[in-house]
């Protein structure tokens, strides 16, 4: 199985989230990561899909996603033609004795500490997908209070002309 990330431009209507999401609950495709935000066209939204799964399957749901009236524009995301980033918030209990190992691991990762109040560290990570995991990894050996993170966020490198 592979990881796979979508971008799709859409009109900025009620329900266009929820049949964009019925499509893949009726393939048995599961979604990793769906973070829509606003454009420059107030009428249009941005929709960056993160999934998993076969290149046969994830083809049918692109070309199922592309015929829906308000989809504007969707493309597959090339990891190496573009950047793919989320953001992870992970609270520490700030224990003095493992304070300096925490610290050194969050600023390995260029991380960086965006909150200390009472006896808890809160650290933010903004990086790819794989990084994150691999600060999870990392960091888990310490006491997590609690952690969140976002979904993935995509844009091509360079000068791409959307059309919509």
């Amino acid at each position: 199985m592979k990881k796979q990330c979508m971008v799709l431009f859409v009109e900025n209507n009620a329900g266009v989230l929820a049949r964009v999401a019925s499509l893949f609950v009726q393939r048995g495709f599961n979604i990793d990561s769906l973070t829509t935000s606003p454009t420059e066209n107030e009428k249009i939204s941005r929709l960056t899909i993160m999934t998993h799964g076969d290149e046969r399957t994830f083809s049918q749901i692109m070309k199922q996603t592309g015929k829906l009236v308000e989809t504007k524009l969707i493309f597959s995301v090339e990891p190496t033609f573009s950047l793919i980033h989320e953001v992870a918030l992970v609270k520490f209990s700030a224990e003095e004795k493992d304070n300096e190992q925490l610290i050194e691991l969050i600023g390995i990762y260029g991380a960086r500490i965006v909150d200390k109040t009472g006896g808890y560290l809160v650290a933010e990570l903004c990086d790819t997908p794989q990084r994150i995991d691999g600060f999870l990894e990392d960091v888990s050996r310490f006491k997590i209070i609690e952690s969140g993170r976002s979904g993935a966020i995509a844009m091509e490198r360079g000068g791409v002309d959307y059309e919509l």
